[in-house]
């Protein structure tokens, strides 16, 4: 029988995105998203209530999120659940459930990124291809 395993999630960055490297050099960068609903409390009251997400990028992804993110950020992402299991000093077994990003999109506008977030590093524009077009293999 078939399953699924996809979430979306859409908020603002609660950190700056952290990233470390495989021994392959493959990138992987980590950050937590917050989510907030509001419901009627008991008394009346509107409550919010703020859910927060493990993010984890890998590859080009990776790339983008550390280039383009800081705290603060809102950011659509689609992905889905991976839990990993470790022993801590202890030996105790510990589990981690996080939302690994196979598509993110970047909600906040230009102007309104937070100053670090990419200013220079941003990657250059791509340039038209002028050439042949029958030059091209597809």
């Amino acid at each position: 029988m078939p399953s699924v395993n996809k979430v979306f999630i859409l908020g603002s960055l609660g950190r700056d995105p952290e990233t470390r490297f495989t021994n392959t050099n493959l990138q992987i960068t980590s950050f937590s998203v917050a989510t907030s609903t509001f419901r009627k409390s008991e008394d009346g009251e509107r409550k919010e209530e703020t859910e927060w997400h493990r993010i984890t990028c890998i590859g080009r992804t990776a790339e983008v999120a550390q280039t383009y993110l800081s705290k603060g950020s809102k950011v659509f992402i689609e992905g889905h659940l991976r839990t990993r299991k470790w022993e801590n000093k202890e030996g105790k077994t510990q589990y981690s459930t996080e939302i690994v990003a196979d598509n993110l999109q970047l909600l906040d506008k230009k102007s309104d990124r937070p100053a670090q977030a990419g200013q220079a590093k941003q990657a250059p524009a791509e340039e038209p291809y002028t050439g042949n077009p029958e030059d091209i293999p597809f």
